[in-house]
């Protein structure tokens, strides 16, 4: 790897339970793991990875934790399901892992078991400011493709819906609209007014496909977070999209004025913050298949062949990092269908949700005992 290679991190939320239910012991799982953590619902659990240059090491990080989770819950005959929704048939009733936590009761109160969703946020480290800002502009920008790879929740309690990432079709966005930010300046700006009118409780509370992170939210920061993502099984796939992810971005230091949208969109930045939230929308209900608005230009694109011209756009630069290799995983996906696809056209042909997941925890399985 090259030493100009930028930082990556992952937060990995999962859900537990059995064959056919969602059963949570997050709460037994935060005392037995140091490295888990409990989300607002007891049937979500989560793990952070410290930050990696070498994938190779990215892949060990994403691995080891999941291994020894799923050996934990053998013992309990229990298992990690990979949708990244409420996928079996469920009671609504949100499912509390911290009584005390006032913040979860907002959570609880508000929003229910709409956030009771499993996802993988991809954290990309960027220390100069002006660079990280023009870099959440671009990937904002492209975040339905992101979504659309690793789409994997076309269930709901037991139920087909008509989305294929029906966790991001219900996730509670906050605040609902949200601008480009010009600079780091508009960022602290529109943080401290949404919090003082209370469109956010605090700085955790901005829930959009992408945000800026870092120690000390909102003046302190060295990350970019996309948040857009669904859960993904395949680590292969999931460093596939990172890879990917930062290629652009190393695209994008090298032809700022070219890339930024900033400077390169014939939209303004009002109509540009429209089109990505209509993206989104668009690629939670058809992924691959979905009919985007390219941010450049405003003309109508199939997600799957903007995902091939960008993958041609970052050939040359895959080369010069040593990256090729990486991205192999997503032709496979433009190829075969992402994993909402596969599981449809099970359903399809007339396999139970249960069935499904048996298949995918299985693949699951198998995929944790290979090697990169």
């Amino acid at each position: 790897m090259d030493q100009n290679n930028l930082y990556k991190g992952f937060e990995v939320e999962l859900f537990t339970g059995s064959l056919n239910s969602h059963i949570g012991v997050s709460a037994e799982i935060e005392k037995k793991f140091p490295d888990f953590v409990k989300e607002p619902d007891n049937r979500n659990v989560e793990y952070i990875t410290t930050p990696e240059k070498d994938y190779d090491f990215l892949y060990e990080k994403l691995i080891n934790p999941r291994k020894k989770l799923r050996k934990w819950l053998n013992t309990k005959n229990l298992t990690i399901i990979p949708s990244s929704t409420l996928c079996f048939k469920h009671d609504n009733q949100f499912q509390r892992s911290d009584i005390e936590n006032v913040y979860h009761q907002f959570i609880q109160d508000n929003y229910g078991t709409s956030i009771a969703t499993s996802s993988v946020h991809i954290n990309l480290g960027i220390d100069d400011l002006d660079m990280l800002f023009a870099a959440i502009r671009l990937i904002r920008s492209e975040a339905a493709l992101y979504l659309s790879l690793s789409a994997s929740s076309p269930f709901l309690n037991n139920k087909i819906t008509e989305n294929h990432s029906q966790r991001w079709m219900q996730f509670p966005k906050t605040p609902s609209k949200v601008p480009f930010f010009v600079n780091h300046n508009s960022y602290i700006d529109w943080i401290e007014e949404n919090i003082a009118n209370k469109n956010m409780q605090n700085i955790r509370h901005f829930w959009s496909s992408i945000r800026p992170n870092g120690p000390q939210r909102p003046f302190i920061l060295d990350r970019l977070e996309l948040r857009i993502c669904d859960f993904v099984f395949d680590i292969n796939l999931l460093l596939g999209i990172t890879a990917m992810i930062e290629l652009r971005i190393l695209n994008l230091f090298e032809n700022i004025n070219t890339l930024d949208p900033l400077n390169a969109s014939f939209c303004s930045i009002d109509k540009l913050s429209e089109i990505c939230d209509q993206n989104e929308t668009n690629a939670a209900k058809d992924s691959l298949n979905s009919e985007l608005i390219h941010w450049q230009d405003g003309k109508k694109v199939i997600c799957r062949e903007w995902i091939q011209n960008l993958l041609s756009d970052l050939s040359s630069t895959a080369e010069n990092f040593g990256m090729k290799h990486l991205l192999n995983p997503i032709y496979k996906v433009l190829a075969e269908g992402n994993q909402s696809m596969k599981w449809i056209n099970q359903y399809e042909k007339g396999l139970s949700i249960e069935q499904i997941m048996k298949i995918s925890i299985e693949d699951m399985i198998r995929s944790e005992g290979e090697n990169v």
